[in-house]
């Protein structure tokens, strides 16, 4: 009964867990959508604008990232 529990516990934990990777996608989509937009009003800004994207959707992702890999260790951990 104890390990059937606990087993629950872990995947309802992993869960919530990988709701973070759907937050991550969410993340990617408002920096991209609001790069898109500004550089639409301001083309002649875009250009120096674009590191700027790149780094915030790659800490948009790596937070998607961990959360899957934490989702994994609460699946796979004993």
């Amino acid at each position: 009964m104890e390990g059937d529990i606990a087993s629950m516990g872990q995947f309802i934990g992993a869960g919530l867990a990988a709701i973070g990777s759907g937050a991550a996608a969410i993340g990617v989509g408002h920096v991209a959508g609001n790069f898109l937009a500004g550089a639409l009003r301001n083309p002649s800004a875009a250009g120096s604008q674009t590191a700027t994207l790149f780094i915030g959707l790659a800490f948009a992702e790596a937070l998607g990232i961990f959360s899957f890999l934490v989702a994994l260790l609460l699946m796979f951990a004993v």
